[in-house]
């Protein structure tokens, strides 16, 4: 359709969870309970690790990235749902569902960068523990975080450059409840095949080369416990391991449905569904699994707590 026969679209409607006005209710309060104890567990751990010398490790400092990340990453979305379910008013503008998914996909590349980093200092702690200290340095892990964040930010940099470019003049509903990828291009009126392929190209590279690091490294982790002559060693290493891994299955079996299946580009309705296992699901399992589990996290928490209360 020529840009000269028809009106560009200003804004769009996220279709998000239409509902009757008891479910909005339920469901606004559903998204507040989220949000809360995502940021409040967040939080915790980050001032945790921050005041506890004795979690002053590599672990902790990924972990301390992870749960920032987690942070960020549900208010890009979550305070929007939940202001359109109080108030009804669902649009938002061409130019900031663009940035709302630049910085949604910048944080997801970058949570993908952080579970192999994770992964790999698992590895270094449980298959080469005698030389963790001299491998993982304060700088060297630094240096690895930095670049977790760095690729974040230039991978889904050059598709929200091109999508920014794009034309669009209806319709414009939006059948998700945040600015994905393929329901915004499916909106445009011109060609977006470039913006495509470069999207799909990075997502392949970045999710499989991801998930393959960390279940390689997960796949040395559990031959090694397997060795561990102490059953009560191995049943340790192997809850840490089984936990830590639920996580990531759940996170990358919605994300490679979601970016990486043959049939990409056909949209579904079940798609808004599976989107809320790695939106929702993940956060709220993510500081639990990583740290609220941890016995030594638990510790310096109480330890943190009492100090306040004195």
């Amino acid at each position: 359709m020529g840009r000269t026969n028809s009106t560009a679209v200003t804004e769009f409607v996220l279709v998000g969870f239409p509902a009757v006005p008891q479910l909005q209710i339920f469901l606004f309060t559903l998204f507040l309970a989220v949000y809360i104890f995502t940021i409040t567990a967040n939080v915790a751990i980050i001032s945790v690790v921050k005041l506890e010398p004795h979690l002053h490790r590599p672990m902790y400092f990924f972990i301390s990235n992870f749960s920032f990340l987690e942070m960020w990453y549900t208010t890009a979305f979550i305070p929007k749902m939940m202001a359109d379910l109080m108030t009804g008013h669902k649009t938002i503008s061409v130019q900031s569902c663009i940035a709302q998914f630049y910085f949604l996909f910048l944080l997801a590349a970058t949570e993908n960068f952080l579970l192999a980093l994770m992964s790999y200092d698992r590895y270094v702690a449980i298959c080469n523990p005698l030389r963790y200290t001299s491998i993982l340095t304060y700088r060297v892990c630094a240096e690895l975080a930095i670049s977790c964040w760095v690729g974040g930010i230039l991978a889904p940099l050059m598709p929200a450059v091109w999508m920014s470019s794009l034309y669009f003049c209806g319709p414009n509903e939006i059948d998700h409840f945040y600015c994905d990828f393929a329901p915004l291009l499916t909106l445009s009126c011109t060609d977006a095949s470039l913006s495509e392929r470069s999207f799909y190209i990075l997502a392949w590279c970045v999710i499989w080369s991801c998930f393959l690091f960390t279940m390689v490294s997960y796949v040395y982790i559990i031959s090694t416990v397997l060795g561990i002559t102490s059953n009560t060693g191995r049943m340790k290493a192997f809850s840490t391991c089984g936990s830590h891994l639920v996580v990531v299955s759940i996170y990358y079996g919605a994300v490679i449905f979601m970016y990486i299946r043959p049939t990409a580009r056909a949209r579904f309705h079940t798609d808004k569904v599976v989107s809320v296992f790695y939106s929702f699901v993940t956060p709220v399992l993510n500081p639990i699994i990583y740290s609220l589990r941890n016995k030594e996290v638990k510790k310096a928490l109480r330890r943190t707590v009492g100090r306040r209360k004195d």
